[in-house]
């Protein structure tokens, strides 16, 4: 089993603390962004940042779909990290300014890869297919920060 990663990266105009609240904000702001290849959206416990859980259904590609329910922690400052306590998949949320009234926002995502051909397979395509479906999270959370700014 390899470990399988994704990374993915926006420049949001507005500052870094609204940035990283948007974020932290799973009961409103999370659930009007998320692209199509995310289905029953439920808060179950909290609702901004640590000690939410939520639930959602990823629809990565037409035949795989990943059940998640994360647990939401914040280590550090301007840091989010959702562990999926069905799988081994770990996703870093990470703010940090990039300049006056900007903010970078970084995804990381990674989890135990399936052994054998599928593993591969899920090795090489995986991030590219996640990558796109982070790339249009971000592009709908930054305009809808950008419009609340």
């Amino acid at each position: 089993m390899a470990q399988v990663e994704a990374t993915t990266e926006r420049i949001v105009a507005a500052d870094a603390e609204t940035v990283f609240d948007a974020l932290a904000d799973y009961s409103g702001t999370r659930q009007k962004v998320l692209p199509e290849h995310f289905s029953e959206y439920e808060v179950r416990e909290g609702g901004d940042g640590e000690g939410t859980l939520v639930h959602w259904k990823l629809q990565a590609t037409s035949k795989r779909v990943r059940d998640c329910l994360l647990e939401v922690t914040e280590p550090t400052d301007g840091e989010l990290v959702e562990k999926d306590r069905n799988s081994s998949m770990v996703t870093t949320w990470r703010v940090t300014p990039a300049g006056e009234g900007k903010s970078r926002v970084a995804v990381h995502t990674a989890w135990q890869g399936a052994g054998g051909i599928g593993g591969f397979f899920e090795k090489t395509f995986a991030p590219k297919g996640l990558g796109r479906i982070y790339d249009a999270l971000l592009a709908n959370f930054a305009a809808e920060v950008e419009k609340q700014g």
